[in-house]
């Protein structure tokens, strides 16, 4: 499998956060999966890769050409991609993919999660989205989502189109146990009144 993650290049942050990546790319490596992201070598983008060829795994990075001006590409990789702009590393990091995974990050997680779930909810991208709650990160946005749902912005069916856990460790089993999103989904994208 080939798995989208996404994840921060804070240095500041709990280094939880960074353990958690690491581990993430241990399991992934161990289960034969390829790390697909962003290329960094700071923060949880570093320790996702760094746990990943700790166990001989394939890392693809996928980095703008601007980032690799000021050195942020991480030094280790076999395969480093670069791309033009963030648009189109959006694009190459979600094509291809069998899931994603947002660790927790900021406003760059957060975008491109959302992009996904977007293109999830439009019937353009059909497969797993996970997000790992390390440290009840997500607890807020996902009471969000609900609070969206409940508002009838996102019908009850959309919430099928993402899974959180709380661990690296339920990641895989997780993507395992997703039931396919239609590909129809279009067809119900757009509320329509009762």
């Amino acid at each position: 499998m080939r798995i989208c993650v996404y994840c921060a290049s804070s240095a500041q942050c709990d280094p939880e956060y960074h353990r958690s990546a690491f581990r993430l790319g241990e399991v992934l490596a161990d289960a034969g999966c390829t790390t697909v992201y962003g290329g960094g070598g700071m923060g949880s983008m570093g320790a996702l890769a760094d746990g990943a060829l700790s166990r001989q795994g394939h890392v693809v990075g996928i980095i703008p050409r601007f980032m690799t001006e000021v050195e942020w590409q991480h030094p280790g990789l076999a395969t480093l991609d670069i791309v033009e702009d963030m648009r189109e590393r959006k694009h190459r990091l979600l094509t291809g993919s069998d899931a994603v995974v947002a660790l927790p990050g900021g406003c760059g997680t957060f975008e491109e999660v959302f992009e996904a779930i977007t293109l999830k909810r439009l019937g353009l991208y059909l497969k797993p989205i996970v997000f790992v709650n390390t440290r009840g990160y997500y607890d807020a946005l996902r009471d969000l989502m609900q609070h969206s749902i409940r508002e009838r912005m996102m019908g009850e069916a959309h919430a099928a189109m993402w899974q959180f856990v709380d661990t690296v460790e339920d990641v895989l089993p997780a993507i395992r146990g997703s039931n396919a999103w239609p590909e129809d989904a279009r067809t119900f994208a757009a509320l329509k009144p009762a």
